[in-house]
């Protein structure tokens, strides 16, 4: 086996062992693009290996969904199967886990309707948000990985031939994913050690109010009172630990949903289903998104806020130092899995309710009394830069700079 192929299956048993962390007589469900059949294959062979019960693949392909919003008409994205909603779901009532290969071509739907895009996403969201509430409660395991498609890999090395880029790619995110490691597994442990670390202080400091200063940002973000640090790997439900994004660098927690006030700008392009988000900037007021403007994207950017009520909130707040792996690499990756994860960011839409005490068992009003935001969505924006401060604020009025310049102050 050659270096690359080496690489290559260690990655994909990161993904099992500690992503999901498959446990015996478990299913294991993939959701794959068809250009991703072999890594898709790979992670099938080490569910079994480790003892999975089943292993299901959802898979996708982006060519026939371009000729759907290309030729399909508007009413056909108004409606999403009932029989896609119960298969999900019961995948996840039976304990299933899930990993997501998040691979899209960023060019690819430039040429479509916004309003058809809106419209599939949020009949989507709207039809799947029991699922996806299981999820966000981690109520099962769940994990994100990517590999490099064509599409993609040309758009962030633009002007190198096809396969030159994807050979480019790899290599980038072998190195994101610590595949270079002759230990991968012991490098992760090290890794989800130095991330606990950040989760413990930030826990212990208890800051009701963050404020955000860079150029084009001035923001306050308020923190509910019983508010959690998350980073690295969590716990499900039933007490087993995962890994949900790899590759991962963010500490993250959840914002007040009322208490959201100033403006900030993307720092990076935000790829939504194949179309590009870039230089936007959101304006809040108690919590709401009041204004918007963007470069281009504008009217994408406008369907993703008008999904429902609550993506013009904010359900996200994560770390992530400017000086990091994946941000050192000085690649604009096209992808939120690793642009999150270059940069600091906030998300629009639905909180993770185990950012909050108590959340993950919550009824969904007690969740929207104690602040926490609830949508169809959760879409990440990238606002990290170099010259971003962060400023904690405590109830007792006292200031502490978490972030200095881009990266961490302590």
């Amino acid at each position: 086996m050659d270096n690359f192929d080496n690489m290559l299956d260690k990655y994909a048993k990161l993904a099992v062992e500690v992503g999901v962390n498959i446990q015996k007589n478990q299913t294991l469900v993939i959701n794959s693009p068809i250009e991703c059949t072999d890594f898709a294959r790979l992670l099938a062979k080490h569910a079994y290996a480790l003892g999975a019960k089943d292993v299901h693949v959802e898979w996708y392909d982006e060519e026939m969904m371009l000729m759907r919003y290309m030729n399909a008409p508007y009413e056909v994205f108004t409606k999403f199967p009932k029989w896609q909603v119960d298969k999900m779901e019961g995948f996840a009532e039976e304990g299933a886990a899930f990993i997501s290969v998040l691979a899209s071509d960023p060019e690819l739907l430039k040429d479509v309707d916004p309003k058809k895009i809106a419209e599939d996403k949020k009949t989507k969201g709207v039809a799947l948000k029991g699922y996806m509430d299981r999820i966000m409660a981690d109520e099962v395991c769940w994990s994100v990985v990517s590999v490099p498609t064509k599409g993609w890999a040309k758009k962030v090395f633009d002007g190198l031939p096809g396969d030159e880029a994807v050979d480019k790619l790899w290599k980038a995110i072998f190195k994101t994913v610590r595949a270079d490691h002759d230990d991968i597994i012991t490098a992760w442990q090290q890794h989800l050690d130095n991330l606990e670390r950040r989760v413990k202080f930030l826990n212990e400091k208890r800051f009701k109010t963050l404020h955000y200063i860079s150029e084009g940002t001035d923001l306050t973000i308020d923190l509910p009172p019983d508010h959690i640090w998350c980073g690295g790997g969590e716990y499900s439900q039933k007490d087993v630990y995962f890994v949900a994004n790899i590759p991962t660098e963010e500490v993250f927690t959840l914002p007040h949903k009322t208490g959201v006030n100033g403006k900030v700008r993307s720092t990076m392009p935000l790829n939504y289903n194949g179309n590009l988000i870039e230089g936007f900037s959101l304006t809040f007021k108690d919590g709401k998104v009041v204004d918007f403007s963007a470069d281009r994207g504008y009217d994408i950017l406008k369907g993703i806020l008008e999904t429902d009520a609550g993506s013009l909130y904010l359900g996200e707040v994560a770390l992530v130092p400017y000086d990091s792996p994946i941000s050192n690499l000085d690649i604009i990756f096209y992808n939120t899995l690793f642009d999150e994860n270059a940069s600091c960011h906030l998300a629009l839409g639905a909180a993770y309710p185990t950012c909050l005490k108590g959340g993950a068992f919550m009824s969904r009003d007690a969740l929207k009394k104690a602040g926490v935001n609830d949508s169809a969505i959760h879409e990440d924006f990238m606002i990290g830069s170099n010259d971003l401060d962060i400023i904690g604020i405590t109830a007792d009025g006292k200031k502490a700079h978490i972030f200095k310049d881009g990266n961490w102050a302590f």
